[in-house]
């Protein structure tokens, strides 16, 4: 584990300024997870102090009101939280974690951010995810006046940038809990300081980390699936990308601590897990006994009561035969690979140090519909990286007409204060990349209109994951291939997989119904 200056800066805030081996962090246990379940059980009695002395002297209904309150004292909970989660799927899965210590120590999650504890879970992959969390803090703002008492607290990966903490620290003094990626698991803890001191702010970043813990409360936002963590950070360095940065070098999870754990989520309904990590085609490179993630994914298959099995993001450098080989055997993981081309030129490949070329890709693309022909390919794209030239944004087109995607998740180029690409010069103008973006955009959802309606009149297995927004009577579902469907059905089925006959091709979507 390293420590910057902002680290130990906090350490003596709210740990030293109690005075060197006194009080809670005196008694303390050294290792993890126990450390943070001693800080759950803390934070839990500090926070039942604090509800209580409300309740005698009448604060607490007139902050709550009597509906509210009589939830969180039916629930035996002593104040409120809301998680909010920018970004990828990672950020999703730590919000599930950093939502079940919150449950634990004594906290109702509500869907409204004028709670008593409120927590953004940043994202800083483009500049104007920075934007958006810094819009609203200032509506936080407006909320914490109105009730001082209230917490703010930002994790994630914008807040590892030295910079961001410094703005936050001069324009936003009223945040108070910050930490990043490497420690989401220290969340009670950091609150036990806040609360001890109960005033300024505690900054806990670290640079890096070789901790993996774990086995800590997690609330899944879905009963029925998970994402489960099988490795951390990303040594790849693409030149236009700032995880490596925020997310640290690759630490791949023990196997024998993944399938435990999805063997335990699956004794507690779920049927289907995504297995998540920067890049999972690196997994186990640096396990004391390495394991490629092909053969990580044969022993997932063979878990029992376990039906559905989805993963990302695999780098199309590093994507070998024997994981194509193993995708088309086990019959658990799902007909859908989100392969990310990003360019489709190669000399702005190489720029983008992505290290594969337009003829790599698509050969690959081939081998692997070769080896399963029913996939469903969905990838992402960014338009406008420096130097790109109209040839080079026609080579992507080229690609994307040729794979014909699924669905593509097609981005402009932002620049990141940090890497190499945010210093390149030839810039692209404003203008061109808009009307580019706008063409490409067009484009991949023509292609995928018509992708999309390949299985019409076929009956496919669906996943029915929630009722339908928009129509009473009806569940939405996904196909193995990740294929959104409509069908009738009531919430006695949600979490079960069913056979659907699909009925009507709506463009990215079909309306079917139950054989």
């Amino acid at each position: 584990m390293k420590k910057n200056s902002f680290q130990q800066e906090q350490e003596y805030q709210y740990r030293y300024g109690q005075g060197s081996g006194s009080g809670l962090w005196a008694e303390a246990p050294k290792e993890e997870p126990e450390r943070q379940y001693y800080f759950i059980e803390q934070a839990r009695g500090m926070l039942k102090a604090r509800f209580e002395a409300g309740l005698s002297s009448g604060r607490a209904l007139e902050k709550y009101g009597k509906e509210q309150l009589d939830e969180l004292l039916a629930g035996e909970f002593f104040g409120t939280f809301c998680v909010v989660t920018f970004g990828c799927q990672m950020n999703a899965r730590d919000s599930e974690k950093l939502s079940g210590i919150l449950e634990q120590i004594g906290l109702k999650e509500i869907q409204s951010e004028n709670a008593d504890l409120v927590l953004y879970n940043t994202c800083t992959v483009r500049d104007n995810a920075n934007q958006k969390v810094y819009g609203r803090l200032g509506y936080l703002h407006a909320l914490k006046k109105k009730r001082p008492d209230m917490k703010i607290a930002l994790c994630g990966c914008m807040m590892q940038e030295p910079t961001v903490i410094e703005k936050i620290r001069k324009s936003y003094p009223f945040v108070d809990i910050i930490f990043g990626t490497h420690n989401i698991f220290k969340l009670a803890e950091l609150i036990c300081g806040r609360l001890e001191r109960d005033r300024g702010m505690v900054i806990d970043i670290w640079e890096g980390t070789d901790q993996i813990v774990e086995d800590l409360p997690v609330e899944r936002k879905y009963p029925f699936k998970s994402g489960v963590n099988i490795m951390f950070g990303c040594n790849n360095f693409c030149s236009y990308c700032i995880v490596p940065y925020v997310r640290g070098r690759e630490r791949s999870r023990r196997p024998e601590d993944i399938l435990a754990e999805i063997r335990r989520l699956v004794a507690d309904g779920v049927v289907e897990v995504m297995l998540l990590g920067q890049n999972v085609n690196s997994y186990g490179k640096n396990l004391e006994e390495p394991m490629t993630f092909a053969e990580l994914l044969r022993k997932v298959n063979e878990i029992e009561g376990l039906e559905r099995i989805r993963f990302m993001t695999s780098h199309p450098k590093d994507l070998s035969d024997d994981l194509i080989a193993a995708m088309k055997e086990c019959e658990k993981v799902c007909r859908h690979l989100h392969l990310p081309l990003q360019s489709g030129s190669s000399q702005i490949l190489q720029v983008m140090n992505r290290k594969y070329t337009k003829a790599d890709y698509l050969a690959l693309v081939d081998k692997i519909r070769a080896a399963i022909p029913d996939i469903s390919l969905t990838t992402d794209i960014i338009v406008g990286f420096p130097g790109e030239t109209e040839e080079d944004f026609a080579e992507t087109m080229d690609v994307v007409r040729r794979v014909r995607y699924d669905s593509a998740f097609t981005f402009i180029y932002s620049k990141r204060t940090g890497t190499p690409a945010a210093a390149m010069e030839d810039q692209v103008p404003e203008d061109v990349v808009k009307e580019r973006f706008e063409r490409l955009l067009k484009e991949v959802q023509q292609i995928s209109a018509e992708v999309c309606g390949r299985d019409l009149h076929t009956v496919q297995k669906v996943l029915a994951e929630s009722l339908d927004d928009h129509q009473a009577g009806y569940l939405t579902g996904r196909m193995s291939n990740n294929t959104t469907v409509h069908f009738p059905g009531d919430a006695s089925q949600i979490g079960r997989i069913v056979d659907v006959r699909l009925e009507e091709a709506k463009g990215f979507y079909y309306m079917g119904t139950q054989v």
